[in-house]
């Protein structure tokens, strides 16, 4: 009997391969005009995402693209409240007009990172999602102030990262440290396997943390991140599972 392995990919946020990952995953967090993206290109996402049944989610962050979402902004509450829940029902409304669903949200880099270790930021966001008034899964950090927040009232995703180290901390290796990135598709292979399997990470200095997951995410702007998802499409049914779909 075959298992079922989640993984979802970031897209819409300008890169070349969206059309050849769309099909290779099982879900897609849909940049919406924080970090990147428009409404061209929030549609031409919705439809390749129908096209290939994969599920729709909003991938909203700090209102910055010079810096990609990357850097913590300082904003009021009511301003990051604001901005998140317009960029959520940005796209939101493209998808129920395309006659699709949006099954969930993910926060995007600085505000991803924030959400986990800051309570108030994690309040904040989740006070938007609570104005959205739709029934949204939300894909969060293990260990996290927001997944800690919204457990009970929200649905949640423990999300690992397949082509990313992790610090003892959980947090992930700063992007700026050489070590941050796994890239060889082996590599990645054992790392995913080893969190699915035996719900364990090995840090970027060799300690063993505790993770159990629900999602991997795989970003498509990772060198090759096309033939790393071909490749554990191949290692995954050698092992008797399968990328949900």
């Amino acid at each position: 009997m075959e298992n079922y392995i989640h993984v979802n990919c970031d897209l819409g946020e300008g890169g070349k391969f969206d059309a050849e990952l769309m099909p290779l995953i099982s879900a897609c967090n849909i940049a919406c005009g924080g970090h990147a993206g428009n409404l061209e290109t929030m549609q031409h996402s919705v439809r390749l995402a129908m096209k290939h049944g994969t599920e729709i989610g909003a991938h909203p962050s700090y209102p910055d693209k010079e810096n990609f979402g990357r850097k913590s902004l300082s904003m009021t509450a009511e301003d990051l409240k604001i901005s998140v829940e317009a960029q959520v029902m940005s796209l939101l409304q493209i998808v129920e007009a395309e006659g699709g669903k949006l099954t969930h949200i993910k926060l995007h880099g600085a505000l991803y990172n924030d959400a986990a270790k800051d309570e108030n930021i994690a309040k904040i966001v989740l006070e938007s999602f609570r104005l959205l008034e739709h029934d949204f899964r939300l894909y969060v950090p293990a260990n996290s102030a927001i997944q800690e927040l919204a457990m009970g009232e929200f649905d949640c995703y423990v999300e690992a990262f397949a082509d990313r180290n992790y610090e003892p901390d959980y947090s992930l290796v700063a992007r700026s440290k050489p070590d941050a990135i796994i890239a060889d598709k082996e590599l990645v292979f054992e790392h995913v396997h080893d969190i699915y399997a035996h719900q364990k990470v090995r840090t970027v200095n060799g300690e063993i943390l505790e993770l159990e997951a629900d999602t991997f995410c795989l970003h498509s702007d990772t060198p090759s991140s096309v033939e790393i998802l071909k490749y554990l499409h191949k290692k995954f049914a050698e092992n008797h599972l399968k990328i949900q779909h």
